[in-house]
């Protein structure tokens, strides 16, 4: 059983990305929160599984199209995922975590060569453990932790499904109907 079109699928992920980059936009410009260094990985994040989406549901994939935007969308969706969760890590302790937090994103990617500077990007800085707006008692990382999680499980759940509708395709150029004794 199919959940809807892949066309359809892929613009309702864009759509949900979509919203959720305007909230993150809103929340930097209007209401004046400063986005930390892994803030601005996951909004990279959701932008490029966004535009993938986008991309897929103009395009219009058949399955193996299909195969190459989920897989795109799930590594989006898991870097995402690993960002987010390192962040809600650093809130949930930030004590323990303040002591290797670099001081400044500027000053990371200015000092140090790149693989360190996102090294120390991933030990967090100053302002990633600060919880400064919650929603319904859940912080930003954390809702976009639950997004990427929700996103990365229908990419598997599409991926598994293309694969088993590929395996049950009949080999050999035979007919996908069976021909009747008396035909």
């Amino acid at each position: 059983m199919s959940l809807a079109c892949p066309r359809s699928l892929f613009f309702t992920v864009f759509i949900a990305g979509a919203l959720a980059l305007g909230v993150s936009y809103y929340l930097e410009y209007a209401v004046g929160l400063s986005p930390c260094g892994l803030c601005l990985v996951q909004r990279a994040c959701l932008a490029l599984l966004s535009g993938f989406c986008l991309m897929a549901a103009v395009h219009g994939p058949g399955r193996l199209g299909s195969f190459v935007y989920w897989l795109l969308g799930l590594s989006c969706s898991l870097l995402g995922t690993f960002t987010a969760w390192r962040q809600v890590l650093l809130q949930t302790d930030p004590v323990h975590q303040l002591s290797a937090c670099s001081p400044d994103l500027v000053e990371v990617f200015t000092s140090a060569p790149w693989l360190d500077a996102v090294q120390r990007l991933f030990q967090g800085a100053v302002d990633c453990p600060r919880i400064a707006w919650t929603l319904f008692d859940l912080s930003i990382p954390e809702w976009s932790l639950l997004f990427f999680v929700a996103v990365m499980i229908l990419g598997i759940y599409q991926l598994i499904r293309l694969v088993l509708s590929v395996s049950r395709r009949p080999l050999g150029g035979e007919s996908a109907q069976r021909v009747l004794a008396g035909d």
